[in-house]
């Protein structure tokens, strides 16, 4: 399976970045693996983009938007919305709105 490069950007409500993630296949982190065990899956504790924007937050009570943006190595948008875990983690957070790109 080929390794796809994920990243999240969080706004605000004035669509000023708060923080930007990035997926791991080598780093993990206690929220990833809190929120995967929760949804069935604790297999699943590599660092997410959307766990990684959420913990790089400094302002997180500002938090507003989150967009997933995935694309292919053709520079083609792939499927990016978020898993439940990353669901789940979103949804304990003050984020309003998720948008994710879908594939082209």
């Amino acid at each position: 399976m080929a390794r796809q490069e994920m990243t999240s950007i969080i706004y605000d409500k004035k669509g000023r970045v708060l923080s930007i993630g990035k997926n791991s296949y080598t780093k993990t982190h206690t929220l990833q693996a809190k929120h995967s065990a929760k949804v069935g899956t604790p297999e699943r504790i590599f660092m997410h983009s959307e766990c990684n924007a959420v913990v790089k937050c400094k302002a997180l009570h500002k938090a507003y938007r989150i967009k997933v943006f995935r694309y292919g190595k053709n520079g083609k948008a792939l499927l990016a919305k978020p898993c439940a875990a990353c669901m789940s983690l979103i949804s304990e957070t003050p984020i309003e709105v998720i948008e994710w790109t879908v594939t082209e």
